[in-house]
């Protein structure tokens, strides 16, 4: 199993093994870190993208319990040097972490939200309603938003029976493996763009200032 870093450190350089590198049908190289800072795609994230011993990382992705790294060139088995793209990944962690004050709002305004998609252009959440709750505006997620950013609440990690954990300040948290600003002062504006209720559910979309 790949230990994931990112679920405790924010840290974009570091170490790690290589365990095993192997050929793909595309001719690309799939590398397996015994330890990795890399975020695979997944969970409405993007995977993260950077270098391996200063080989560029074309995509992240999960295979079972393993972290597998999409590289153009094989690297032999030994001690790696890893930096992750620090622009990007700071783009994808605002953009999830905005997603779950989204999620929150909704939560407190009667809506369940069921899927989420933070791609860079595309963010958006999507909610079910909970015992007929009134259809909101975009005034009252901006609202929500905006209070706990001003308040800058700090975020809080937990593992509760090896379930990942991530809210901010005292408000809930949700199971989630993705990265996340440690305070909300490093969200900056999240914007409401525009809510779109079809077929019973509620499409929250949202981008970043």
């Amino acid at each position: 199993m790949t230990e994931r870093l990112y679920y405790t450190s924010d840290a974009t350089e570091g170490q790690a093994q290589v365990l095993r590198c192997e050929t793909e049908a595309d001719g690309g190289y799939a590398v397996v870190l015994d330890r990795t800072l890399f975020h695979p795609q997944g969970g409405g994230q993007p995977a993260d993208r950077g270098w391996i011993a200063g080989i560029a990382v074309e995509n992240v992705l999960t295979r079972d319990d393993q972290v597998v790294h999409l590289l153009a060139q094989p690297l032999p088995a030994g001690e790696v040097s890893m930096q992750v793209d620090a622009v990007a990944r700071l783009l994808h962690t605002r953009l999830h972490s905005a997603g779950h004050l989204i999620g929150l709002a909704g939560e407190q305004l009667g809506w369940q939200p069921v899927k989420a998609h933070h791609w860079p252009g595309e963010g958006r959440i999507t909610f079910v309603a909970v015992d007929n709750a009134e259809l909101p505006d975009v005034s009252a997620f901006q609202t929500k938003i905006n209070g706990w950013i001003d308040e800058n609440l700090p975020r809080n990690l937990l593992m509760e029976q090896g379930i990942r954990q991530v809210g901010y300040g005292t408000q809930r948290t949700y199971p989630c493996g993705g990265t996340h600003v440690a305070s909300l002062s490093g969200l900056g504006k999240v914007d409401i763009s525009h809510l779109k209720f079809k077929k019973g559910q509620l499409v929250v979309s949202y981008s970043l200032a």
